[in-house]
């Protein structure tokens, strides 16, 4: 009897106190969301190259699909239908038009726990990239350096579709995109630069995912592509945690640090709500298993 007794005890012991009295859990045993990185027009996927090098080595499974850069809602789609494939949470980031998709493509997926733009458009239903761009500048402060005449910003390809592609002219890429970064390394992004559609930036946006998903934001205050004073109106539009940063528009490449920062401050949030949720589950008595 004795030893079935000594048995029983040390059986006790053995279970966790989570799941024998239901105890909180601590914010770090929970696991960290997947991070998904969607680039702007004009990039591809190895823009975020120094930010994924830094997510990784803090753990985080990170993945970066390509952005198509066809239309507003097939590049949403994509990107939506891509995210289905990822299981738990998600913490969704946009840069530049990249912002745009994102705020369509988290839409409806109740895995996307927070929204994190980076010098990118936050635009609300019935809105463009153009109209955005197209807001005033207060006073003392310029316009972007893509809203003048087009044709002395862009080259043009007609496509079969009767859509066209636009590529930055090269002279004014690096002044414009890249005024943070060397001359040598702004020319080498205007040579490698993807094009994008002109309906895509000219497309209205849907219901957007910043109403109901919590939103953070970078704004780069030597952005001229997205001027400081559009993204300030966008960010608090959206409610978002702001975060102001010395960059230009590739500010994923100039300061990687500040923008996995602002990441890892999402995902913070997110494990605190997992952690108030299951502390709020454990009040009703029940018992939490591991």
């Amino acid at each position: 009897m004795k030893k079935i007794i000594s048995l029983a005890i040390i059986a006790l012991i053995a279970i966790p106190t989570s799941v024998a009295f239901g105890s909180p859990r601590n914010v770090e045993s929970i696991a960290k969301p997947s991070v998904v990185l969607i680039h702007g027009a004009w990039a591809d996927s190895s823009s975020w190259d120094r930010v994924v090098a830094r997510l990784q080595s803090q753990g985080y499974t990170v993945f970066v699909p390509p952005n198509p850069l066809r239309g507003l809602a097939s590049d949403s789609a994509y990107i939506a239908s891509f995210l289905a494939t990822i299981n738990g949470p998600i913490i969704l980031v946009g840069h530049s038009y990249g912002g745009a998709v994102i705020n369509l493509a988290a839409t409806g997926n109740p895995n996307v726990k927070a929204l994190v733009f980076i010098d990118a458009f936050a635009p609300d239903q019935g809105e463009t990239g153009v109209s955005l761009l197209s807001l005033p500048p207060p006073q003392g402060q310029a316009p972007s350096c893509v809203s003048g005449d087009p044709t002395q910003v862009f080259n043009f390809v007609p496509l079969q579709s009767h859509d066209v592609d636009l590529y930055v002219k090269p002279s004014l890429f690096p002044s414009c995109f890249a005024n943070d970064l060397s001359p040598r390394e702004g020319a080498v992004l205007a040579s490698t630069q993807s094009p994008i559609t002109l309906s895509s930036l000219t497309e209205t946006s849907g219901v957007p995912a910043w109403k109901t998903i919590p939103s953070f934001y970078l704004v780069g205050t030597l952005d001229h592509v997205i001027p400081p004073f559009l993204q300030l109106f966008m960010a608090h539009r959206v409610n978002a945690t702001i975060v102001q940063v010395r960059g230009a528009h590739l500010v994923m490449i100039s300061h990687p640090k500040a923008v996995v920062e602002l990441i890892d401050q999402a995902a913070k949030s997110i494990q605190e709500s997992q952690n108030t949720r299951l502390t709020d589950d454990d009040d009703t008595g029940q018992p939490l298993i591991t």
